[in-house]
């Protein structure tokens, strides 16, 4: 709910995802590293909103939301860009999705537990107040007003006034040995008939319908167990973004498989191994702009712009290359139809047809 390369390492401090750049081997004869090392320092001088921005949002008031990894959340008005963190009272300083309730408060879903923040203070919520797991992954308000909360632990349903766990069934299927994310509730989606759905990082995904559950794995024609992403498309088609379980593995010459993109039409689920970097990759988002267009994130490569029958490639510039910061965690459309891209190495926005890098001090336009 967002890259790379995000291996389980990253996966551990994110959503799943997130590159890093390459270590060199000298500071001392590469100045590049004497700066990163001197960022890491003086956190100051580091001009990017944050190393890792793992999930965009807009609230009702045109308020751009990013959640980081370890600066909590940064919010831009139009003019000023400025950060909540745990000094300010957030529970936590990895923020990893947003949600806005109807009474305008934003709820902040991070590592640490949740915090509804309503304009000028936090109310935090744990373990302590009937969470299942602290570490939380995303989160969703329905149509009803319930707040679902996805962890790394399963599924907590808030009603206003109490937490109560909300169990997933498990799949007749063995994830690999190496694999400790199975129960990790990676995303959860409402389509436009009320089903609520679930994605897992290694038990597939799952449909509950108000009374039952219907599973979805590799069994059933998802290329992998691992699923990131889950979006509803305009003829009520499901797109899922899933990653390489095989990633995993501790052993490096095993770490391929299937993943990528997969769209199921209610029946059979469709793939694109014709497309580069949609298939035996990791995708970590999926989002449908205004227009019912589809973007997706394909990791070390870029994000593609699918309108129901042409494919369109967005490649990055600038910052956003391929060995570094290819790693797209989600992607927004704002109120002004400006798109923007939480990465593995910082913020980014789509201008005229390139990616452009956006640090502190913009271009914000």
């Amino acid at each position: 709910m967002s890259n790379h390369f995000l291996l389980l390492i990253s996966l551990l401090f994110l959503l799943g995802c997130k590159g890093q750049e390459q270590a060199k081997s000298s500071t001392d004869s590469n100045p590049s590293n004497a700066l990163d090392l001197l960022k890491k320092s003086h956190p100051q001088l580091d001009p990017q909103i944050a190393s890792y921005v793992v999930e965009v949002f807009e609230d009702s008031k045109g308020n751009l939301w990013f959640g980081t990894m370890s600066k909590g959340a940064a919010r831009f008005d139009g003019k000023t860009l400025t950060y909540l963190t745990t000094n300010d009272g957030l529970i936590g300083n990895t923020v990893t999705s947003f949600e806005e309730d109807d009474l305008g408060n934003i709820w902040l879903s991070t590592h640490s537990g949740l915090s509804k923040y309503n304009g000028k203070t936090f109310t935090n919520y744990t373990i302590n107040e009937g969470l299942i797991h602290h570490r939380l992954s995303d989160l969703l308000i329905d149509k009803t007003g319930t707040l679902w909360v996805g962890t790394w632990g399963g599924v907590s349903k808030f009603d206003g006034s109490t937490f109560t766990d909300f169990p997933l069934p498990t799949p007749e299927i063995t994830p690999p040995a190496y694999q400790e994310t199975a129960n990790w509730v990676t995303e959860i989606m409402e389509d436009r008939q009320g089903n609520i759905w679930f994605g897992r990082s290694g038990y597939g995904a799952c449909k509950y319908d108000g009374t039952t559950f219907t599973q979805y794995t590799t069994e059933d024609g998802l290329p992998s167990n691992c699923v990131q992403a889950i979006l509803e498309g305009n003829e009520g088609d499901i797109w899922f973004g899933t990653r390489v379980a095989e990633k995993d593995a501790p052993n490096p010459t095993e770490r391929t498989g299937r993943g990528g993109l997969s769209r199921y039409n209610g029946k059979t689920f469709e793939q694109f191994p014709d497309q580069e970097g949609l298939s035996k990759n990791d995708v970590y988002s999926l989002y449908k702009d205004k227009k019912g267009a589809i973007w997706i994130g394909a990791i070390g490569l870029g994000v593609y712009w699918f309108n129901g029958k042409t494919f369109r490639l967005y490649k990055g510039t600038d910052r956003m290359d391929l060995t570094n910061h290819m790693g797209i965690q989600d992607i927004l459309e704002d109120k002004n139809g400006n798109f923007w891209f939480g990465l593995s190495g910082g913020l980014f926005r789509l201008s005229d047809t390139s990616i452009i890098n956006v640090t502190k001090e913009g271009p914000w336009e």
